[in-house]
């Protein structure tokens, strides 16, 4: 896959624009967990220790619920720290078929072993074939990311593979995506983040950047978020909608 990363940052005068005046973004911020991995997988290593399977979208929400209430008192620790921390709590009192040390290692072991949505491979290409920069921002650990891209093929349309614990804040706090700015050396107005989450599309819009919101599950997007610029089920379909 050839590597169309600009050699300057594109600024807003050089974006090419479309009939309706949107303009195409210099960068894609790319959330990871859920909007590029697909975490179903997790239900299975808590079935595989005892635990009931639905508890995964449990322990995922008190993970992310944990984290931003740490970046709203200013403070910040690693993705693993919590999750693992998290499994401990969601696990206790349960009738598990192996220790909870032993349990907690299984169901971590699961984020090396996941794979990308089934649009990916695809979306990725079309939109690296744009000629546009793609970076990841996740809460997550870069080597996660890492891993799972070199798994799918997609690693080399990634200039950078970013996380928060770089920036020392979660997202969706504003630091976490000004950090992403500054190292890719491009404005707020020509950088859009691309996420599941509506908490993350509305903590970047807040940052001043374009976001797109990927719709895998025909949801409801909750009306006091911020909207998203762009709205796709996929992310071959967000490359068709970008000018």
């Amino acid at each position: 896959m050839t590597n169309h990363r600009a050699e300057q940052p594109l600024h807003s005068a050089d974006q090419p624009g479309s009939p309706d005046g949107s303009r195409r973004p210099a960068l894609l911020v790319f959330d990871v967990n859920e909007t590029l991995s697909d975490m179903a997988p997790m239900g299975q290593r808590f079935e595989d220790v005892g635990a009931p399977a639905h508890l995964a979208k449990t322990w995922f929400s008190a993970v992310l619920r944990d984290g931003f209430a740490l970046a709203a008192a200013g403070a910040s620790e690693p993705f693993a720290r919590i999750a693992e921390e998290a499994l401990r709590v969601n696990l206790h009192g349960l009738a598990l078929t192996r220790d909870t040390e032993h349990a907690v290692e299984h169901v971590m072991a699961g984020f090396a072993a996941l794979s990308v949505h089934a649009d990916v491979p695809d979306g990725v290409t079309a939109l690296h074939d744009l000629g546009l920069r793609m970076v990841t921002l996740s809460n997550g650990s870069a080597s996660v990311a890492e891993a799972l891209f070199d798994r799918a093929g997609v690693r080399g349309a990634f200039e950078a593979l970013l996380s928060v614990e770089q920036a020392g804040i979660w997202k969706p706090a504003p630091g976490a995506y000004a950090y992403a700015l500054q190292r890719c050396e491009v404005d707020p107005m020509d950088a859009m983040l691309v996420a599941v989450h509506p908490w993350d599309i509305d903590g970047a819009a807040r940052a001043g950047l374009a976001t797109a919101w990927i719709d895998r599950n025909e949801g409801i997007y909750p009306e006091y978020f911020r909207s998203p610029d762009l709205r796709a089920q996929s992310l071959t379909e967000l490359a068709e909608q970008l000018p």
